[in-house]
Formats: structure tokens, C-alpha cells, sequence
């Protein structure tokens, strides 16, 4: 079931049509491994699979003419690999398809009773929705929206309501085992900040030490707010400050900061994710001069009142182009459970209904994926996600015949230019492509669009799986090289 206006009813109707025509005959054209042998790759890409000790059949890949689903090159195209975060591909474009670039999210806000000489008698309440950019400046925004309501102090509490996702009972340290990076934090229906904290370090050789900056302010949390300035190179200046993330109230650095090193930044996941929306609004708030004489907990809003305001989220093109540029993991988990929320707005959004949605969108627009997919958390952060370099194309071909099909392309890395692209060398034409990646610690992968130096454009996927995966890189980027090349004419 969707929710969708007329409108978006017969754009879902034409698109269906259309692609239904594409992919009947672009899945009936897309060989198996034994119709191509692996000598059918490019000589060069043979070579740098070689020179980087990975066997050929490590590499899944199909390259075809956008439109066209002859393929140019095809190799084991059916086989279930683990994509990494081409994952965010399936996330993204069902996202656009269902919901349409300009959609956004709300955040709405009550004013729970009078507002008498700046005091608010009664509590503030927010309800999330899964908003994935709910940034620092967008909840101060929220808060100033508030103070020109004319509230200077809450009489009573700030209450929050998550009640829109389900309960992720999991670990942020359950991938890897690094809590604190900021790209593990579980999604939330109302996701703060990332749940982060930014610390900015800035050598003062007058002084010989660092200063300490940090955003946001956390009510309750202490930090250290100088580090001794050491003489040298500036190396590991991160395991150089012996950073201590096992007390959330108190922030230590042990070490010392290299004035070599300049100013940095370094981004770190709260270390008690579940009490971070409370520390953050009260320590914010405050802040701002505004006076709190309840506490911050969680609860519904009030029943049957319409909301004071919402803040709206930018729109959905917006959120897709972070997502699939700088491959935000969490971003990427909350859309895809907005997906699920979407869908089904009478129940908590969970893991297994968002699947269910991706899936049963993959099998409605791209055929029946049977299994050459394994829908996990919509991100690509995972160990259990698999898709096919074939079925990867056959999204790229839909895609690129459906009405959000410049918002989507735009939305991939260009090849030198940005993105998880900007620092690619060696290639010539930069420019000409627009490429999603996939990295795990045993992936990597590319998949997206091609412009040759013809003129045509091209639909390329390509996975590796295999121990040495991240040296595969030179061997994916001779791919795109043949591709601009209109496959050496053959």
C-alpha cells in the first residue's frame, strides 16, 4: 500500500508501465557467468585484479547502454554478493519513487498551555518522525521558533516522543565494535544531532596547548578544555590524545595534540546515546537563556490538540543527495525505516516492515529478485546484505527511464570531483561519471552512470568480494576508464 495523491498515483502508474516494457527484456538479456568467460574483461582490468592477488571470479559485473539492455559486459551477473553501501541505492530510489523528491518530514511542536509574561505554564512537547537532518543549527531553529512564541521559561518538563520507530534494542557497537564512530549510531524517530559531539582542537603555541571546542553543549557533561601542545609531526594525533569515551559526563584527554597537526576536528558518537536528546535540548536551551524548571523525559503529546508549529525537514532530494554522495549510514537506516512509517503510519516502524517494503518494491518495479537479495538495514552497513550486479543494473535502468531521473544521477558521487569520488586520480575525463561505492572490509564495489566518450551513457555495476577487496580499486577504476572508452569499440 501506498499513500499517495492522484497525481502521484498515475506517475506510479506510467513509470510501472514503462519499466515493465525495460526490464522484460533487460532480464531476459543479461547472461549467466557461463555465457562470458572471464577472459571477456578488459586486459587492463585483468591486470590490475593481478597485480592485486584476486582471483577473477571475484568480480561480479555488468556494463550496458542506458536504455538498451544488450550488455557490453556481463560476468557472473546473478550471484548474491554482499553490495556494502550500494545497499543505499534500493534505499534511495524507492524512497524517490514513492514519496517524490520534494517530500519532507515534520517535526511538530505543542505548547502544552498559556504563555504568561515569557513563561510557559505548562510543558514543551516534540514528536519525531524520523527526520535524518536534525541537525545542531535545525534544533536551535526549532528552539528560537519557540522564544519568538514569547517563551523564556518552561514551568514545566520538555517531552520528547520516539514512539514512531520501533525500540532498536542493538548495540552501536555491534558492526565493529567502535561505538564510538559516528556512522554506528542507531537511527531514531527523533534523531538529534546524530547523537554526536563535534570537538574541535586548536593549538595556541603562545600558551603551548590546544584549546578544546566542543558543539553542542551537553547539560551535565564535563570536558576538558585544554590539551598540552607537543613539538614534532603531527602522525596519529587522534591515539595521540588517549581520548577517554567511557564516561559520558566527563570528557578527558589523556595526551597531548601535535601543533603540526593545525586545527582539527574530530566527530565522536555520544557514549550514552539513549540520555543525548535530553542532554542536548537542556544544555541548548539554557544556552539560548531560556530557563527549564522541569527536566527532560520522554511521553505522547497532548491528546487531540493540533501542534503550535512543525519544522519541516529539507526536502527529500536534499537527504538522498547526503546520503548517496557521502554515503551516510545513518541517514541512509532512517529513511529507510521512514519507508516502513510511510506505508503503515498506525504502527512503530520497524527493521523487518522496512524490508518488506524494499523488497516488495524491488519485486514490483525490477521483477522478482528471488535471491539475488538480501534486504537488511537499508544502509549497506552490514555483514548479511546481498544484491546482484545485475539486479544493481536493472535499478540503474529503471531509474534512469523515470521521471526522478536527473535527481537521482545527481545525487552520485562524480567521478574526481566529489563526494566519496572527490580524491579519484587516474582516470581521464573526470567528470564524465556518476558512481555510487560500496566498501567493506571484504567489498568493494561501484555502481551507477557513464557518459563515454562518444556520447553514450552507460549503466554500470561491478562487486568485489574477497579478502584483498580494497585493492581492487585500481581494477574498478580501469573498468570506468574502458567504459568511457566505449568498451575499446568492441
Amino acid at each position: 500500500m501506498r499513500i499517495v495523491g492522484p497525481r502521484s498515483a498515475r506517475r506510479w502508474t506510467w513509470t510501472a508501465a514503462l519499466a515493465g516494457g525495460l526490464l522484460a527484456f533487460a532480464a531476459a538479456d543479461v547472461p549467466s557467468a557461463a555465457a562470458a568467460g572471464d577472459d571477456a574483461l578488459p586486459a587492463a582490468v585483468l591486470r590490475e585484479l593481478q597485480r592485486a592477488r584476486i582471483p577473477v571470479e571475484a568480480m561480479a559485473v555488468v556494463v550496458q547502454e542506458a536504455g538498451n539492455a544488450h550488455s557490453l559486459l556481463s560476468l557472473r551477473a546473478r550471484e548474491a554478493r554482499n553490495p556494502a553501501s550500494l545497499a543505499k541505492l534500493f534505499t534511495t530510489a524507492a524512497a524517490l519513487d514513492q514519496l517524490g523528491p520534494a517530500w519532507t518530514w515534520t517535526t511538530p511542536v505543542w505548547l502544552a498551555g498559556p504563555v504568561r509574561d515569557g513563561v510557559l505554564e505548562g510543558a514543551l512537547h516534540l514528536k519525531g518522525s524520523g527526520d535524518p537532518k536534525l541537525v545542531l543549527e535545525r534544533v536551535w531553529l526549532l528552539l528560537r521558533r519557540v522564544q519568538e512564541l514569547g517563551v523564556r521559561e518552561i514551568r514545566g518538563d520538555i517531552v520528547l516522543d520516539r514512539s514512531a520507530f520501533a525500540d532498536d534494542a542493538a548495540s552501536p557497537a555491534a558492526f565493529d565494535g567502535a561505538a564510538n564512530r559516528p556512522y554506528n549510531v542507531r537511527p531514531d524517530a527523533l534523531l538529534l544531532n546524530y547523537k554526536s559531539v563535534l570537538y574541535t582542537f586548536v593549538p595556541d603555541a603562545a600558551a603551548n596547548m590546544a584549546r578544546v571546542l566542543v558543539e553542542p553543549p551537553l547539560a551535565g557533561v564535563e570536558v576538558q578544555r585544554r590539551v598540552p601542545l607537543a613539538a614534532g609531526p603531527c602522525g596519529d594525533w587522534r591515539s595521540a590524545l588517549k581520548a577517554r569515551f567511557d564516561d559520558a559526563a566527563r570528557m578527558r584527554f589523556d595526551g597531548h595534540y601535535a601543533g603540526a597537526c593545525g586545527e582539527q576536528a574530530w566527530p565522536v558518537a555520544d557514549a550514552q546515546p539513549a540520555s543525548y536528546n535530553a542532554r542536548l535540548l537542556e544544555g541548548l536551551w539554557r544556552e539560548m537563556g531560556g530557563r527549564l524548571q522541569g527536566t527532560v523525559r520522554e511521553g505522547p503529546p497532548p491528546p487531540g490538540a493540533a501542534p503550535t508549529f512543525e519544522l519541516r525537514s529539507p526536502p527529500l532530494l536534499e537527504v538522498v543527495r547526503e546520503i548517496n554522495k557521502f554515503s551516510n549510514n545513518v541517514m541512509a537506516q532512517q529513511l529507510f525505516l521512514t519507508l516502513a512509517l510511510q506505508q503503515d503510519p498506525s504502527r512503530p516502524a520497524s527493521t523487518a516492515a522496512a524490508q518488506r517494503v524494499v523488497r516488495d518494491w524491488v519485486g514490483s518495479r525490477l521483477g522478482e529478485p528471488g535471491g539475488e537479495l538480501v534486504v537488511d538495514n537499508g544502509s549497506g552497513l552490514s555483514r548479511e546484505g546481498r544484491a546482484s550486479a545485475g539486479l544493481l543494473a536493472r535499478l540503474l535502468q529503471f531509474a534512469q527511464a523515470g521521471p526522478w531521473a536527473a535527481e537521482f544521477a545527481s545525487s552520485l558521487p562524480i567521478l574526481g570531483q566529489d563526494g566519496t569520488l572527490r580524491r579519484v586520480r587516474g582516470v581521464d575525463a573526470a567528470g564524465r561519471a556518476h558512481l555510487k561505492t560500496g566498501s567493506l572490509k571484504d567489498v568493494s564495489g561501484i555502481a551507477g552512470y557513464v557518459l563515454s566518450a562518444s556520447g553514450r551513457r552507460y549503466v554500470l555495476a561491478a562487486l568485489v568480494d574477497h579478502p584483498q577487496a580494497q585493492a581492487a580499486r585500481p581494477a574498478l577504476q580501469a573498468l570506468v576508464q574502458w567504459v568511457m572508452e566505449d568498451g575499446a569499440l568492441r
